[in-house]
């Protein structure tokens, strides 16, 4: 069943991707076109973001760059301890890196994460595994390579520059932009592995921390948990825009995605009015925003992203097209690519 809440994230996650996006010619305004977030959260420490806020702010980030390659990776090794704040510090004084993971995996809510992280170990070796199945297929690759990207520079960083990752592993056929990749982090992926890890030697993930306090550590925890039932927000337009950007997709029925929420449509429906918005609207916002970044980013063809957006036909796509704006799909691709 589809979670009934979603978690809100410090907007100090959010400021590293517009520091990123600057430093490659992008604007304030064009990282957050579209994402609710004013520019003066982004200088508030104690300003907090929802999920679905991010995650549009990760599209235009997509939109805006598409000539970087692994631009995901890339904005993976931005971030540092110090970046998720008493989060971060609860892992810097861990006693080892097992432990440290240990604690980050039980409140992952706090980090970046998109993928469910798992730990695992046997008598050689420790890793994380990233699950990326139900991130939306469009942003499925670029949060996997920010994730497993961000995993390991917390690694690095928390053993000291000691710690040597032994292994990359990514499933599926390598990307065009494998080497680069290997460029950023010194490691060549190994594609067509059975998961998507990292792996470092057992010993090093039990080597004991310089900054290791016990009592600090258990102080901090609670602090943790405090911070993840305050984040904790009901966001039924966020819920919605996840299942039908992910499981269910844009052809889902308001009664599709009810029973998935568990919940009959008539409440949905007001549900979604009290938000300020309807299931159309949710549909309709989502179908515009993919279909721009469908028709810039690759070159599938004009039917075949009418019916990637659960069109019936091209025609209906292109009306809908021109209503958002004011072009036919064709001539926004061609003006795009001069």
């Amino acid at each position: 069943m589809f979670a009934q809440t979603t978690i809100q994230h410090p907007v100090a996650i959010a400021q590293v991707m517009v520091n990123f996006a600057a430093r490659h010619g992008v604007d304030v305004e064009t990282c957050l076109l579209g994402t609710g977030i004013a520019e003066a959260q982004l200088h508030d420490p104690d300003a907090l973001i929802a999920r679905e806020q991010e995650m549009r702010l990760i599209e235009n980030l997509i939109l805006a760059l598409p000539q970087l390659p692994a631009l995901g990776f890339e904005l993976g090794l931005q971030y540092t301890v110090a970046t998720f704040g008493v989060f971060g510090f609860v892992m810097r004084i861990s006693r080892n890196l097992r432990e440290a993971v240990e604690s980050a995996l039980r409140y992952l809510p706090l980090s970046t994460a998109y993928c469910v992280l798992e730990a695992f170990a046997d008598q050689d070796e420790f890793g994380v595994s990233a699950d990326p199945s139900a991130i939306p297929q469009h942003l499925r690759q670029f949060l996997l390579e920010r994730d497993t990207a961000t995993a390991m520079n917390l690694l690095r960083e928390l053993g000291l520059s000691g710690v040597r990752v032994q292994r990359l592993e990514y499933q599926g056929r390598a990307p065009d932009h494998a080497a680069r990749i290997h460029s950023l982090c010194g490691i060549a992926p190994q594609y067509g592995s059975a998961r998507n890890a990292i792996v470092i030697h057992r010993q090093d993930a039990e080597t004991v921390l310089p900054m290791y306090d016990a009592h600090l550590v258990r102080l901090l925890e609670h602090q943790c948990r405090a911070q993840l039932e305050r984040r904790q927000v009901a966001g039924v337009v966020g819920q919605v825009r996840q299942l039908l950007l992910g499981p269910l997709g844009l052809t889902a029925s308001i009664e599709d995605v009810a029973h998935a929420l568990a919940m009959a449509p008539r409440s949905l429906r007001r549900r979604l009015e009290e938000d300020g918005s309807s299931f159309r609207n949710v549909v309709e916002a989502e179908r515009k925003q993919l279909a721009a970044r469908l028709l810039e980013g690759t070159e599938m063809k004009i039917d075949e992203v009418a019916l990637q957006l659960g069109y019936g036909d091209t025609a209906s796509f292109t009306r809908a097209f021109r209503r958002w704006f004011d072009q036919t799909p064709g001539d926004y691709r061609r003006r795009g690519s001069q």
